[in-house]
Formats: C-alpha cells, structure tokens, sequence
C-alpha cells in the first residue's frame, strides 16, 4: 500500500496561547477553523471469499469531518441521522458523558473546553449548520439521550434509555417540541398499548412511527403518524412480544454479555432491541443486539407487520453483540450492518443478503471504531458512524468508487 502523506487543514479556532514576549506574556486568540481541502484516508476493508461477483463499495475517511467550533466537544453518540429532503446530517451525542477534566473552559480551570449542545446539524461538508437540546425552559428531555430520526417534514424524533425515561419526544428543526408519546417514570411491560420501556430507536414513514422499545421491553410498537395512536407490537419472529422485562434501570455494565447468553435462534428478542429502520422497498429491520441478529419484516396489505427473514451477524461474537444498527445505498443495492463489538460495518448485497466484506476494526484512529453505535448514508452513497462508551465521536467515510467483479 503506497503511503498517504497528510496534511491537516484544522487550525485551532479557540485557544488561549501563551507567549513570552520582552518579558511579558501576551494572550492571543487563533484563528476560526476553515477546512480549505480535504485529504482521506483509506479504510481496513476486508473482502469475503466466497461472495459472488458483486462490485464491492471502497471507502476512504475524513479525519477533518466535522468541523465543530474550535472550544466544543463531543461526548458519546448514540443518534445519527440524514435528513432526506436537505442531504443534511444530524448528530445526537450526551455532554454529561465528557469527563469533567475536559471541560476546562467550563469550570475555569483551562482556556478549553465546552460541551457541544445535544442536536446539532451538519451540512455534508461538516458545516455546523444548527445546534439545540437539553430540558431547556418547556422543552421536555431524556435523562439520557438515545437513537436519533428525522422524518420526511423535518421533525426530530429522539428516545433515551436513561432511568425514568419511557417516551420518545419530536421537535421541529429548531428545537421546539410538537409531541410526544409514553410517560416518564411509568413503564407496564411487552402489552402495554400507553407505555413504553426505555426506546432505543425510531424510524418514521408516511404513515407510521416506529419504535425499538428495547431496553427495558423486548419489542418493537407501531405508532400512527398523525395521532401516535398504538397500532400494533411485536416480537422475535413476528411472534407477540415476550421474555419478560428488565428488572430495574439499565446501566452501560448491562452492555455486555457472555457468548452463552446469546443465541441467533431464540424465541424472544434480547434485552437490547437497538434499532429499527425501513429500507425503500418497504423491508423492516429491527437489530437483536443481544443475539447477534436482524430480524426482517414487512407490512401487508391489511397493514399488519409480518415476520420475513432472520439474518445472522457475525454469530459466534460475544459481549456487546453485533448488530447494532442499519443503513441503506441510495440504490437500495447495498445493506450495511454496524457491529459494536467487532468494531466492523458489513457490506451485504441487499436482495439476497450474501456478505460481500466489510470495514473497519477495533481501535481509535481514522477509520477505526471504539463501540460502534449507528450508521447513516447520504445521497452520494457516502456513510456516517457513531460511537459511544470512550469513543465519543462522529465520522464520515467518503465513497471512494467500487471494486471490479471479479472475472
């Protein structure tokens, strides 16, 4: 591999510099940050042997993406999001989860620096475009922010899987908030057609919201869009939700699990229902994290949820689990699968769900992943990342092209 020579268009944009100058010491304010080219770089990519000749999707990642203001941080991100009508990308991160050390300009002992607010938006150039959140005045919030979606009129669907927190809230663009559904600090179990268990995800289509109420339930509920009126739930294999519930709160030492507690053939959902999502074509994908899985669905024509495939990740993995979170090309052709504890993001050709490779592995440099948690793409194929735990950022992987099929 030839090597890659980089040089970094960050400038600081805030920073306190010290210099000793004829015996004095002089403050000096940097310059804003500007991003005037962007150098990638390509990503672990690892081909499996025994997929068809398909032309597999090539990567490179931009270490320069996002370009946030030169004082903010990010903590962990557990919601991503591409906003179909704009090509705009909204990050979702917590700013109680950045270590107090870091926040120097916060506590006045360091000239950086502060928590990045809770919602921002991004252009696909990194462009900060808008930011928000948090229980400010009437606004209604989460103890602890989890899974991120906005729909197709531009609300902004958010859930939290934090003590207490059994709803999921929209909001418009600008943060003010429209609606929400389930009440905090009351949960009432699989059935319950009024309360919800600690939602991990939401995905939203023209007629329905769709919920992974799956941190302290193991199911997933269907909402009306207009009314959240509850329509319908369900559990592993189109089945009626069940395996009980999670006694008590959950915690980040619940994360994980021995290879014995999953198992890709059982009856119920884990007790981490991480995702939900809908691919074009009308395909439900609902991520059984705790058993290595994706389970698919579909609606019928009577517009009941159907049971249609069961999709192992990875199945031998232990720990944090696979499967994660979904996305989709623009083309509908490619299925991309994030799996936390392998620290990869398999690429499977979507009619058929053969695995062509994947990206990615475990670390913490560019085009690494420490706790994979969600996956976005945008109109130009190209996909976003999430991380959460220590990671605690964002990245974008730029689609570089497409390897030849082979002869």
């Amino acid at each position: 591999m030839r090597a890659v020579s980089i040089s970094s268009p960050v400038k600081l944009r805030r920073a306190a510099m010290l210099w000793a100058i004829s015996g004095a010491w002089l403050s000096v304010q940097a310059e804003p940050l500007q991003s005037e080219s962007t150098t990638t770089i390509p990503v672990v990519s690892h081909k499996n042997n025994v997929s068809p000749s398909y032309a597999i999707p090539q990567f490179a990642v931009d270490p320069a993406w996002p370009a946030l203001p030169g004082t903010w941080l990010t903590g962990q991100v557990p919601g991503l999001a591409v906003d179909k009508r704009d090509n705009t990308v909204w990050v979702l991160h917590r700013p109680a989860s950045i270590p107090n050390l870091s926040l120097g300009l916060t506590n006045g002992s360091a000239s950086c620096c502060e928590p990045a607010p809770f919602v921002m938006q991004f252009s696909v150039e990194g462009k900060l475009l808008n930011s928000w959140g948090g229980p400010e005045g009437d606004r209604p919030w989460p103890e602890n922010v989890h899974g991120l979606y906005v729909d197709a009129e531009g609300k902004v669907w958010i859930g939290g899987n934090g003590k207490g927190d059994h709803q999921i809230f929209s909001y418009t663009r600008d943060g003010e908030f429209v609606k929400a559904f389930g009440e905090a600090g009351k949960t009432d179990g699989n059935t319950s057609e009024h309360y919800l268990g600690n939602p991990a995800d939401i995905v939203v289509d023209d007629t329905d919201v769709m919920i992974a109420d799956g941190y302290i339930n193991k199911r997933v509920v269907r909402l009306s869009k207009r009314e959240l009126d509850f329509e319908q739930a369900w559990g592993a294999w189109g089945n009626a939700p069940g395996g009980g519930t999670r006694e008590g709160s959950f915690d980040t030492s619940q994360a994980a699990s021995g290879n014995g507690d999953l198992s890709t053939g059982a009856e119920h959902f884990g007790d981490i229902v991480h995702c939900v999502d809908k691919s074009q074509d009308g395909r439900i994908y609902v991520c059984d994290r705790r058993n290595n899985r994706l389970q698919i669905f579909r609606k019928n024509d009577e517009g009941q949820v159907l049971f249609e495939k069961n999709l192992e990740i990875a199945a031998e993995t232990g720990g944090l689990g696979t499967a994660t979170d979904v996305a989709f090309s623009p083309d509908n052709k490619y299925l991309y699968v994030a799996d936390m504890m392998n620290g990869r993001i398999w690429i499977l050709w979507h009619d058929t769900y053969e695995v062509l490779g994947s990206i990615g592995r475990n670390g913490r440099y560019a085009g690494e992943f420490t706790w994979l948690h969600s996956i976005e793409t945008d109109q130009d194929g190209n996909l976003y990342t999430s991380e959460v735990s220590t990671g605690q950022r964002v990245q974008k992987f730029v689609l570089t092209g497409f390897s030849k099929p082979d002869a």
